[in-house]
């Protein structure tokens, strides 16, 4: 167990800029053990939370990324239908070809089982839960609170080791109450500042605390103006490695440079219109 000031320095070291609400989360969610639920808009950095604490244990990130229609077939196993017909095939007739074919050599493992079986505890991100389906969040309740599953043709299997579970959710849809019981929460909203001015610098070679503080602080100025979609981390960072690409020290230097290159922060054409050459020079004019 690490306290919050380690965990956040872990963290650091791999690449990810945590604040200290944040890090305590994640410092309660080793103690107890519990999953926890990551929430935020689109693009604030929450699965890199995952990546990044992959990487502070040295394991392997298992990644199960959630859509309309996902079931338990498609997230827990399948039966490796070709490989067992052919097997029934070149044993016609044979008695125990039945059980045979439902055992472990046709199982096909996917991320939930796959993350209770290995022997040194993965880190299990579910991502953006909400565009799941609400069958499929009932389902994952009894994975997380068991951490063991039903295979009929097997029986029950058991965790070999207890998953660091991140789950993700965008807030497209209300999660239920028992979800939300069963798990930690962190809202991850977008960094401020100093914090973003941090990333950048871990983030992208090249770029110099004076260019990355600026960047941070035209990206917030971006933010505050009427978008439809407003840039996330991953857009600051490719904004960010752009600048650097084209060799740009001082964005007061390169103004033309500065607004061409918003390409990387606005992401439609509304937003694109919105941000003319006049709105750019503004928001220039307050960054220091």
């Amino acid at each position: 167990m690490k306290g919050r000031d380690e965990i956040a320095q872990a963290l650091a070291v791999s690449g990810y800029i945590a604040d200290a609400d944040l890090a305590t989360a994640i410092s309660l969610m080793q103690l107890l053990r519990r999953p926890l639920l990551l929430e935020g808009e689109a693009g604030v950095g929450k699965t890199e939370v995952a990546k990044a604490l992959a990487k502070v244990h040295a394991t392997e990130l298992i990644r199960l990324q959630c859509y309309e229609g996902l079931d338990q077939s498609s997230a827990l196993y399948e039966w490796n239908y070709q490989r067992q017909l052919l097997a029934i095939q070149a044993h016609r007739g044979s008695d125990s070809i039945e059980d045979q074919v439902f055992s472990e050599k046709y199982l096909l493992e996917r991320p939930l089982l796959a993350a209770i079986r290995r022997a040194q505890a993965p880190v299990l991100l579910i991502d953006e839960i909400d565009r799941a389906d609400d069958e499929f969040e009932a389902f994952l309740l009894e994975l997380l609170s068991d951490f063991q599953v039903s295979i009929p043709e097997l029986g029950t299997i058991s965790a070999v080791t207890i998953p660091h579970v991140v789950l993700t959710s965008n807030g497209t849809r209300e999660l239920s109450d028992a979800l939300r019981r069963r798990c930690l929460y962190h809202y991850v909203d977008y960094p401020d500042v100093d914090r973003e001015s941090r990333i950048i610098l871990a983030r992208v070679t090249g770029a110099s605390p004076s260019l990355s503080l600026q960047i941070a602080r035209m990206v917030e100025g971006v933010r505050k103006e009427e978008l439809r979609k407003v840039p996330g981390v991953a857009e600051t960072l490719d904004w960010a490695a752009a600048l650097v690409g084209l060799d740009v020290t001082n964005l007061h230097d390169a103004p033309e440079t500065v607004h061409e290159t918003l390409v990387c922060l606005l992401k439609t054409h509304e937003d694109r219109a919105r941000v003319t050459p006049e709105v750019t020079q503004r928001l220039l004019g307050k960054v220091a």
